[in-house]
Parts: C-alpha cells; structure tokens; sequence
C-alpha cells in the first residue's frame, strides 16, 4: 500500500484535531511506524527541503579543442565537458552552471584568434548562471573584459553580443569613483529560495598581468569584501551565500591538509557563507574550512565541481552540502553535437594560420618544471627572442610557457599554444648591476608570507645560484668571462616582464626601449631557419649549489 493511500485512510479514520495529537506526522511516518519519532521528524523535514545543484568550472583557458590525458586517458575539450554538463543538469531541475575564472586568456587559437569570442558563445550555449573574472580576463585590459562580458566591437571581429550570464566581482573597483567595475553579488532565486554570489579575483593580479592594463582600477582585500557584501547579503534576507573565488587552494583527495590562499579566506569570512568555488592553481580541492566547503576542480574542462546543497525553504539556510570532483574522460560519453559543431565552426575560420607546419622537433620538449630550473623548451625561446632583437641576453618568465612542444610535426596552432599572450618584444640596456638585481627578483614573497620561486629562463648568459640562500653567485658571458656590474648590456624581454610583470620592477629601469615583433612570431621564424629537425637541450645555462 502506498504512502499517499496510508495518508488518505488516517485523515478519514481521525478528526483533524486528533490527527495533530496522534503523529501529526508526515505520511513518511505513517508508511514507516519502526521508524522513530526522531528520525520521521527528520525525514518530513527534508522532505520539505530544496535540493540545488551547482557545477562548477574553473581555469577553462579557451582549451575548446585541446585534448589532455589524465591516467593515459583522453579528457578535456568543450565538447565532452557539455556532455558532462548535460547529464547532471537532467538529474536535477534546480542546476546552476558557475565558473570561477580564467576561462579566457592564455587560450588556444581557436579561441584566443577570435578574441576569445567563440568560449564565451559555448558558455552561453550551455547556459552558464553566473561567473567571475579570474586574473588572465584582464589580460588585454579592462576594456577588452567588459568588452566580452557586455559585448562591443572588436576590429579583429566585428560586433559581439557579449555573454549572456552576470559575472561579479567584489574587490576591484574604479580608482576615480572607488565604486566596484561589475556588480560585487548576484542573488539568484531558485524555486523560491534566494541564494547569494558575490565574486574575488587574487588581489595581487596587478603583478601577473600588464600593469598598463589595470592601471586604472584598485584589487582590495578579498576577505573584506566578501565580508562587506556577504553583510549586506544578510540585511537582505540572503541566508544562502557562496563565494566565487578566483584563489588558489589545494587538498588531498580525502579532503586533508588544506591549503592556499582559499583556506586563509574561508578561515577570514562570515560564517553565513557556505561554499567557496576557487581557482587560479589548476589543482583537485574538495575540503571543509571552518565549516565552509571549497571546491576546485584542476583546469581546462579536465574536470568540473558537482557541489549538491539541501536548503530549508523556511530558513533559507543551506542545512547540508557535499562535493564531487568529476574527471571528463571521453570513454563511453559522446561528445555533445551542438557544442562540436561550433568547434567546427572556429576551426574552420582559424585553420589557415593554425595548420601551418613550421617545423618538426626531434624529441619532446616538456615545460613542466619550467619555475624551478632550466629548461629546453626555455632555452628555445629565449634563443628565439635574442636572436629576433639581436640583443647580448634574453629572459623569458615561465609563466608565459603554456604547454609543451611534442615531437614530431609542430604547427603554428601548436606554437601558440605554448606562447598564446601575443606579447611584443622589447629591447633595452641594462647595468651588470641592474641584471644581477633582476635575477634576485626570481624569489618573491608569496600572501602568505613563504618564499616563491619564478626562475627566468635565458639566452646569453650563464650564472650560479644558491636556492637555500636566495643567492645568485657567478653571472657571466658563455665563455666564463664575468659581467661587468658597470658595463651596459642589451637585453630582450616581452612587453609582459618590461612592464614589471611578475614583479621583476628592475626591468622597469631598462633604457633605449625598442618595441620588436610578437613573441610567437619571433619563435615562428626562429625554428623555420633552424636546422630541420630541430632540437634544444638543457646546457647549464643555471647552475644550482649542492645543498650541504
């Protein structure tokens, strides 16, 4: 017998007063009498509760058609993502689709040729809810942000309608009026339930992109604005908050061992706020902090975050979350038809530049360990930069490194992929003086208050350096004859790093500035002149002290 036909007999066999003194209960408890009175209670309880379900991406960097390995199988592309996508949507009708930043810049060509246009236009096919800018949307500026998130015209492009979700952002705000650039929070109503977004970016963004771009708005204090807003949140009636975070964090699979900028934030904030989606270091997170889930699922659509909430409809409260990290292997899914089909499209508009084979590498070139040491694929471009500006030396920061070079064929597509920012080359004179300066800027300080390493990759130059003691030692010419400290050098760097990116601010001091052709363009024709096919090599270019 069903419950509802239990429920139907109950209400005839007992008057409605007696019926509130007996159970008074929920047809659960009528259906279930071995359980207790405590446990029917709970079950009527959420019964009456909603169910959301939020998925997130974060870090998706335009990677539409690029394909990964995870475990030796194929993950990643839009396409399969979608599918992914798709198929939690259908499990729950409350879905919400968020990302938490990043999801442009340092994009493949075919997004980033088309002003990454073509991510924001999936984006809106799949019907993302809401997003937040993360460090690499301010890339090309301000401007070019709003651009893609209200729409406007490109003249690479044309008129583009912009996406059609909100985006937020809480601590970055005008420094003429000191209001924030885009609404610092979103409520969004789900059947009947307000639940409250209010979106961060890294507030030390400024020294990762060019700092021309963004000279012109403030980052402030993460927690303090979340704080301010996740207040007035409250005054509102909002008891449901969830913080888009465009900060690092990481933990172990089981949710052990916390840490990142995520984790100081959760420890910082109201306690009102429930969840944290977070970003920017391309690492598996799935932990609670002071009672706060936060989540960050890799990056590139290799995986996304099904974050699954119960809220008392009454309370508005969100009594209960849970995470799941999901990888998207292809096997056994079929890539979503609508979402391949406008791959097709990009790839068709950009394959005359991208299928071009500039050249064929004889072995792999990995930049994997590009921050910690020399490396080959460093060597190359750094090579590549000298040689376009004719200079004595050459940096390039590691971070500008994007992906490997596979051996084999190599295409123009794959070239920019590695080197995706389009960033000029500069020239410059430094002192001896002025470059020892610039290679102790390689070790920063992080918010943390440890100590981080960006090593430069070079061309030109060798040096010794001490990783213990944050000390470089011998710098000389390749031959063993020492720089002079007094002596001028001519020195190459993109216009990234010759605006002080990644806060090596000697470069900021370079005289006699000469703007050359882009980063990709000189590593193009660097390796069509090379001997086919062509190598590089790890040659001591840094050499690191034993440690005692």
């Amino acid at each position: 017998m069903g419950k509802s036909t239990i429920w139907r007999k109950l209400r005839k066999a007992i008057p409605v007063t007696g019926l509130a003194a007996v159970l008074a209960v929920s047809p659960v408890a009528a259906a279930n009498p071995e359980l207790s009175a405590a446990a029917a209670d709970a079950e009527a309880v959420k019964s009456q509760n909603i169910q959301v379900q939020i998925l997130g991406i974060n870090d998706f960097h335009g990677q539409l058609n690029v394909t990964r390995k995870v475990g030796g199988k194929d993950v990643g592309r839009a396409d399969y993502l979608a599918t992914y996508l798709k198929e939690r949507e259908a499990t729950n009708k409350n879905t919400l689709l968020v990302h938490a930043g990043d999801v442009v810049g340092a994009s493949a060509p075919v997004s980033s040729l088309l002003q990454d246009e073509p991510t924001i236009e999936i984006l809106n096919e799949l019907g993302f809810d809401l997003g937040v800018p993360g460090n690499h949307e301010f890339d090309e500026g301000v401007d070019e942000m709003m651009r893609l998130i209200y729409g406007g015209y490109h003249p690479k492009t044309g008129k583009f309608k912009g996406a059609k979700f909100p985006y937020v952002l809480a601590n970055v705000v005008d420094k003429s009026t000191n209001e924030p650039i885009l609404p610092p929070f979103h409520v969004q109503v789900v059947n009947g339930v307000k639940i409250g977004f209010i979106g961060v970016v890294l507030s030390d963004t400024p020294s990762i992109v060019i700092p021309s771009g963004v000279k012109d708005v403030q980052f402030t204090d993460e927690a303090e604005a979340i704080n301010k807003y996740a207040k007035l949140l409250k005054n509102k009636g909002v008891k449901s908050i969830i913080v888009l975070a465009h900060n690092p964090g990481t933990s172990r699979q089981d949710g052990s061992n916390p840490t990142g900028e995520a984790v100081e934030i959760a420890n910082a904030i109201d306690d009102e706020v429930d969840v944290i989606f977070a970003g920017h270091s391309h690492q598996f997170m799935n932990a609670v902090v002071d009672g706060k889930l936060i989540v960050q699922s890799y990056a590139y659509g290799t995986a996304f975050s099904d974050v699954d909430l119960e809220i008392d409809k009454k309370t508005g409260d969100i009594v209960s979350k849970k995470t799941e990290i999901v990888t998207t292997f292809h096997e056994g899914k079929t890539p979503d038809p609508a979402i391949k089909a406008m791959i097709e499209k990009y790839e068709a508009q950009v394959a005359p530049i991208v299928n071009e084979v500039v050249g064929t590498a004889a072995d792999d070139l990995p930049y994997d360990d590009r921050y910690e040491k020399e490396v080959a694929i460093g060597n190359l471009i750094a090579d590549a930069q000298r040689a376009t500006m004719k200079t004595d030396f050459s940096f390039m920061n590691p971070g500008g490194i994007r992906t490997s070079i596979d051996k084999g064929e190599v295409t123009w597509g794959e070239l920019y992929t590695v080197q995706p920012f389009n960033n000029d080359l500069v020239k410059m004179t430094l002192t001896g003086e002025q470059i020892r300066k610039l290679l102790e800027q390689q070790w920063y300080t992080k918010t943390d208050g440890s100590i981080g390493l960006r090593t430069l990759q070079i061309s030109g130059l060798k040096y010794t350096r001490d990783k213990a003691a944050r000390k470089i030692l011998d710098i000389t010419l390749p031959d063993g004859t020492p720089i002079d400290p007094k002596a001028t050098y001519t020195v190459t760097v993109n216009s990234f790093l010759a605006d002080g990116g990644d806060n090596f601010t000697v470069l900021k001091e370079g005289q006699n500035r000469e703007v050359g052709p882009t980063d990709i363009d000189a590593l193009v024709n660097y390796i069509k002149q090379l001997t086919q096919p062509f190598s590089a090599a790890v040659e001591g270019r840094i050499t690191e002290v034993a440690a005692p």
